[in-house]
This record gives structure tokens, C-alpha cells and sequence, in this order.
């Protein structure tokens, strides 16, 4: 299907205004959308909180009458279903657009190819496929929530130029700067939930929540997730403490001690022992469990041995690193990600999508792992 140098430039508008709900909509997906009559554009929209109007919804009512007769571009097949909103389809054919130009198909099994055809069965010209793999990019982890059940996972950690994640004695206060650990706090505020290991808990005792400027509340709160097999976290620990907060959930075996896990659910954590010998079993169903309860984005903060059960296990969607001008050294000096690993540097993982920022003295690299 061939697209004008227009229909591509009004898509991209679309892509960018959808980008601007990060955070904000999820368990559903970013979408963008606007409507363009006699190359004018009369109409924007995107779905910006989860419950509010959809992207479709607001650029119709931002255009009024102008949008008869008009062409909607929008980064996802609109919706045929009721949810939170009635069907978008029903309003763009209601509006009387003669054009929708869609990034892609909508993976949610409700809609699914069911907008499109609702309105090719009103006769409206319905063209598919434009800029997708940007479009695909940008909700993949809606994607891969409604395809496979589990949340998109995010693994991050600060290290030194000789790629320490603490001293030999385990200090890690702060190895990273402060515009980095702002970046991080940012992540924070856009997750639903962010899991740490029990050493890690306990060798820092952190809170693991969003600490932002007062003027800008975080998008979501976030459930502090600690894999915890015997159940050891301390009551007067940082997160137990601040459950009032934000959520706790301890992970565990199903043989933890009972007083333990009875103290920490007294305390006001969730206790979810997983019953599952390998950790790694053990984490699967847990983003399985996560994955039933809509959480679309999980922050993986460490240590050295959750992130390498999460990375032998395929479980990583996403990295954050910071590497930090410092030296730390030590046999003893534990490096990122332990696990399994790789037998040669051929078969390791090389990040896609790959994006590199100086903060202050810190070097920032994230991006994707490849899936194909």
C-alpha cells in the first residue's frame, strides 16, 4: 500500500502525541490520533489516563463538524468493544470520516480486526500499515501483556568503569550522581511495579519509591517487589515501614518461616509463596501473577543474582545502565549480572534501539533486547 510524504508526516504527529500517555494509560495502550481535512489538521487527540476519553474520542471533539468528511490517522486500530469508554469506531463513524490511515492492528483479542471492519462495513476507506514498526515499538509493552500475559521488564543498575555494583564490602551509596538517580526516580514513577532480591533490600534498605519535585506527582505508584525465599525481610525495614505508601509483596518458598511471613503480612506486606523449587520458576510465576493484574511495566533494580536468573531466563525486555567515573576493584566486588551468562561474546545480547546521554559525569545507555 503506497502512503503520500503527508500521510506520513501526520502519522508521526500522531506516534508523537500518543508517546505523551506513558505512564499514564496503562494497562492500556498510548494511541495518538489526528483527524486532517483539505490538508488541514482540525482535530488531536491522545488518550492520556487510563479511564479517560480515548485518542479517537478527543481529537473528534476537538474538530466538531469539521471532522465530516475528514482523515483520521491513529497509531492503533480503533476499539469495537465497550470497556471504559464506548467504541471508537462508533464515534468515528458517527463523525462522518470518510478516511482512517491506522498504524496497526490492535492485538487485544476484542478488537482484533473488528474495528477495521466495522467501519469497512459503513463504508469508510480503511488503509493499515503505516510507520507500524514505530507504532509496534511504542506500545510493545501493552503487546506483550495481552500476547503473552507477562509485564515488559525493565532492568536497571549504576556501576563503576570497572563494572562494580558495590565495593567488596557491599557499599553502593552512591555510585551513581544525582541527575542520574533523578532519571531513575522517573522510571519509578511511570512502573507498576519495582523488584528488588533480598540482599539487595538488605544491604541497602532502600524504598524503592518515586521521589519527584513536588510540582509533578508520579504517574502511578508503584508495588515494591522483594524475591525473598525465607521470608527474611525486616519488619523495620524501609519498605515494610512506608507500606502505607505504596504496596509491598514479599516473594517466598512455600516452607519460609512462619512467624516471618505471619509478621510481615501483620505489618501490612502481601506474602506470595510461590511453589517452585529454582528461582527462576519462581520468578516466572510471578510475572505471570503480575501479568493477571495488569501491570504492564516492571523495573528490575537488582542484585547481581536476581538480574542474572532474570537475564538466563529471557525475562529481560529493557535496560538502564549508568556507568560512573570510578574505580571500585576487589575479586570480591560483585559485576551486574551474574547467572548462567553466555559461552561466547558472538551469542551475547546486543542492545537495539540503543540510546547514549552524558548526566553530569555518568554515562546513560538503555535500549531493547532483540527478540528476533
Amino acid at each position: 500500500m503506497s502512503f503520500s510524504s503527508d500521510d506520513h508526516r501526520y502519522m508521526q504527529r500522531a506516534l508523537e502525541l500518543a508517546a505523551q500517555g506513558e505512564g499514564f494509560v496503562e494497562p492500556n495502550p498510548m494511541v495518538g490520533a489526528v483527524l486532517v481535512r483539505d490538508g488541514q489538521v482540525v482535530g488531536e487527540g491522545w488518550h492520556r489516563r487510563y479511564g479517560d476519553l480515548h485518542a479517537e474520542a478527543e481529537a473528534l471533539q476537538a474538530a466538531g463538524e469539521r471532522a465530516r468528511s475528514a482523515t483520521l490517522y491513529v497509531t492503533l486500530e480503533p476499539c469495537c468493544h465497550f470497556g471504559k469508554q464506548p467504541p471508537c469506531a462508533d464515534a468515528v463513524i458517527a463523525a462522518g470520516i470518510a478516511r482512517v490511515v491506522a498504524a496497526m492492528r490492535d492485538p487485544f483479542p476484542a478488537v482484533a480486526g473488528g474495528g477495521f471492519q466495522r467501519l469497512q462495513d459503513a463504508g469508510l476507506q480503511v488503509e493499515v500499515g503505516l510507520c507500524e514498526r514505530e507504532a509496534r515499538e511504542l506500545i510493545a509493552p501493552f503487546i506483550q501483556l495481552v500476547t503473552t500475559g507477562r509485564p515488559w521488564i525493565i532492568a536497571k543498575w549504576a556501576m563503576t568503569l570497572d563494572g562494580k555494583l558495590a565495593t567488596r564490602t557491599g557499599d553502593s551509596q552512591w555510585i551513581s550522581s544525582a541527575a542520574s538517580r533523578e532519571v531513575v526516580h522517573r522510571l519509578r514513577a511511570r512502573v507498576d511495579a519495582v523488584v528488588v532480591g533480598s540482599r539487595t533490600a538488605a544491604l541497602d534498605d532502600p524504598m524503592l519509591t518515586a521521589r519527584l519535585p513536588e510540582a509533578e506527582p508520579p504517574q502511578r505508584v508503584a508495588t515494591r517487589v522483594v524475591l525473598d525465599s525465607n521470608a527474611s525481610l525486616p519488619t523495620t525495614s524501609k519498605l515494610v515501614t512506608t507500606v502505607s505508601q505504596a504496596p509491598v509483596i514479599v516473594v517466598t518458598r512455600p516452607d519460609a518461616d512462619r512467624l516471618a511471613v505471619a509478621a510481615l503480612r501483620s505489618a501490612g506486606c502481601e506474602v506470595l509463596p510461590f511453589n517452585a523449587t529454582l528461582q527462576e520458576h519462581r520468578i516466572e510465576q510471578l510475572l505471570l501473577e503480575l501479568g493477571k493484574r495488569k501491570m504492564t511495566n516492571v523495573l528490575v533494580e537488582g542484585g547481581a543474582s536476581v538480574f542474572g536468573t532474570f537475564f538466563d531466563g529471557g525475562f529481560v525486555d529493557e535496560v538502564h545502565a549508568f556507568i560512573a567515573p570510578l574505580i571500585a576493584g576487589g575479586r570480591e566486588a560483585t559485576s551486574p549480572v551474574r547467572g548462567e551468562g553466555f559461552a561466547t561474546i558472538g551469542q551475547a545480547l546486543r542492545l537495539k534501539n540503543l540510546r547514549q546521554q552524558l548526566i553530569e559525569t555518568d554515562f546513560y545507555f538503555s535500549g531493547r533486547i532483540p527478540r528476533d
